[in-house]
Parts: structure tokens; sequence; C-alpha cells
């Protein structure tokens, strides 16, 4: 009898597939493929289900996974196997399995220890592979549908998902349609939820298109997952301004690979910049202005300390605003053009032509 499988969400296109267990010893797994492993030590672990649940583990449970690569300053480093491998580990709770291999010296978590089963395959014996369920759209400059809003950080856990959602906040209390989307990252469906509960009329991420992470993808494949995640956030809200969230740090490999582009650059209406602490916030806006980028705000984790807001107040040009800010005009009036307040009528009309040319082509 098939024992129960547990589903991660990464895993959540696939329906129909059959176990292979006999390439275990000859395959070496690439990103997205679709496994099924067997839990030997949970560690307390758990996964999100399709439904975006927890799912708890427990020794001796079988879960479905996608192979990928995690980067997590505070918590994981992993990356797919480059050999035919048995053993793996639990990298991103989202349903991401690879080999760790290093762990910030900080960070309690064990990750849960997994044995592979066997592949997910196709009739014809290939590797479920779940990039492959939605091709992505070519990154054009000249075609961005709405007004994007970067949020960007100093380094993980600067604050840049919860400054992102507090100004969708913010924009929808002006009257504005806003959209949240996460570029980077490892899969997680907390950062979206949070977004759409303070205020996103929509929310999505990088794993809506298969990917469990995106860590070592290449630049081309990065600008056309973005150009298909805002015109997919476009099309399904009508979103005048999108609120998009690159991962980690501005050191990131995929971050910077991003931010040190023209074409993606000239893409972008406004940056956002988040930091822990008040030295992150002088470094990174030495940064951005060595790539051309000027916050219209800096915000994040500082801002909880009234020291050191004032030990970068009087060094720097850029407003600072805390997240009550970020929710009123104290932020909205930086980022919303007065003409937009005039009148919206032409505005509307426009926007629901761009929403049916972009299904005609879907």
């Amino acid at each position: 009898m098939q024992p129960n499988i547990k589903k991660a969400l990464t895993c959540k296109s696939v329906d129909n597939y059959i176990l292979n267990a006999s390439i275990i010893d000859s395959y070496t797994p690439k990103m997205g493929d679709v496994a099924i492993f067997r839990v030997v030590q949970a560690n307390g672990g758990y996964i999100m289900d399709t439904a975006k649940v927890a799912s708890y583990l427990f020794e001796h449970d079988y879960v479905m996974l996608a192979f990928g690569a995690r980067y997590a300053t505070n918590q994981y480093e992993g990356y797919i196997p480059s050999r035919p491998t048995t053993h793996c580990q639990l990298l991103g709770r989202g349903g991401v399995a690879g080999l760790m291999t290093s762990k910030n010296a900080t960070f309690r978590g064990i990750p849960a220890q997994l044995e592979l089963v066997g592949y997910a395959v196709h009739p014809n014996g290939a590797v479920i592979n779940t990039t492959a369920y939605r091709a992505l759209e070519t990154f054009n400059p000249f075609e961005i549908p709405a007004k994007v809003i970067l949020s960007v950080g100093s380094s993980m856990d600067s604050g840049k998902t919860t400054s992102a959602a507090w100004l969708c906040g913010g924009l929808r209390a002006a009257g504005k349609r806003v959209a949240y989307i996460k570029l980077t990252g490892t899969a997680f469906p907390k950062d979206a939820a949070l977004n759409m509960d303070r205020g996103a009329h929509y929310a999505t991420d990088f794993s809506e298109f298969g990917y469990p992470s995106t860590y070592l993808l290449d630049k081309t494949s990065l600008l056309n997952l973005y150009q298909s995640l805002v015109n997919q956030a476009y099309q399904e809200s009508g979103a005048e301004y999108i609120v998009m969230e690159i991962a980690d740090g501005l050191l990131q490999r995929e971050t910077a690979m991003l931010l040190e582009n023209k074409a993606f650059r000239s893409t972008i209406y406004a940056t956002l910049f988040s930091a822990g602490d008040s030295l992150g916030v002088l470094s990174g806006l030495q940064i951005l202005e060595a790539w051309g980028i000027r916050p219209f705000a800096v915000s994040g984790l500082f801002t909880a300390s009234d020291l050191l807001i004032r030990e970068v107040q009087d060094r720097i040009r850029v407003p600072v605003l805390r997240l009550c800010d970020l929710v009123t005009s104290k932020a909205t009036d930086l980022v919303i053009p007065q003409a937009e307040e005039a009148d919206d009528t032409d505005l509307v009309e426009e926007m629901n032509t761009r929403i049916m040319q972009l299904r005609q082509r879907a």
C-alpha cells in the first residue's frame, strides 16, 4: 500500500506522477526536480502544504519536495546535490530539499534530515520539474504596465517585507490599487500573506512560476521572471503600483545582479530602503548611490529605536519613515504624483484597456 505523502507548496502543480526509485544512484537532480523523501529526523520541522498550511513532520513521514538552493545569512546555506545522492536536508519549509553546507551559528534550528525514496516522473520516464509548468515571458523594459516600487534592504531581516507591507497599506488607504511581489528568495508564503493582510489587493512570489528558490539563477531568467510576475500581478489586480521585494541584502548575488542592471533599473519607479542599524543605513545608501539609485525614504528595523534614528538623521538627506509613517501621506505623498490626485477617470479607462490587452496575450 502506498504511504500517505505530504505534498509541499513547491509541488502544488504536481498531480499525476510515477515514483521511480531505480534512478536514485544514477540521476543528478536539477532545480525544480520533484522527489519523494522519507523523514529520518524531523527535528521539529514542518512544511507548508499546497493550501499554505503548516504540516508538521515526524520520523518515517513521506514528503514531496522540489530540489533547490538556499541563501539565508541568518539561517542556512544549501545547494542542489552535484551528484546522485540519497540523503538531503529540508532547506526551506516551503518545500525545498538540498544539501546544507553552512548554518548561522546563532540559529538554533536544525533542518529535518531526509532520505531520498525516488523521483516523481512522467509516463515517459522524465523527472517532473516544477519550473516546466509555466513558461516565462521575455523581459522588455518598455512593457512594464505599472509603477514598480522596490523594497530592498541592507541584509536579511532588516525589515524589507514589513516595510513593503505597510507601504501597501498606505497606498491602498490613498485610494490606489496595489500589488505585492517577492521576486527573489526561497519559497515560503508568509511574506505574501502579510502584504495581503496589510492592504495589497494581490500578492504573489517567484514560486508561482515553479521556482523553489531563485538562488543562482542566471540574469536572463531573473529578468524574465520579473516581467512575468509583473504582468501577472497587473492582469489579476489592475494594480497601479506594485511593491516588489528583493530578498536578502544589497551584496547578495541576485540582488546586486538586478540593481547593477541598467535595463532593470530603468523600469523602477521608486525605491524604499530598509536597514537594521544606523551603519547599515549609511553604507547601504552609499552602495545604492553608486548604482544610481536614490531611495525616496529609508525605513526598517532601525526605526524601532529613537537613538538609531537620531544617529542617521543629520547625516542623510533621505526621509526616515517609521512603520506608522508608511501607511500615511508621509510616505504616499513622496511616491504619488500630484497629477494623479486630479482626475482618475482616464486612468481607470486606460487601466482596463491594458488589462484586456494582457489577457488577450496570455
